[in-house]
């Protein structure tokens, strides 16, 4: 089975997992913090 991480820290998802969608893509976090860091470089424009 094959584990998935946050896109933001690498961490291993859990039930807890949060999905956002950036640049047209969803991915999924580990916490609202990460999903944050995520939205927050893409409206610098780094996403």
């Amino acid at each position: 089975m094959a584990t998935s991480t946050c896109a933001a820290c690498d961490y291993p998802l859990d039930d807890n997992r949060i999905s956002v969608k950036i640049g047209g893509k969803t991915v999924e976090v580990c916490c609202e913090e990460c999903a944050q860091k995520l939205r927050e470089a893409q409206a610098a424009g780094n996403g």
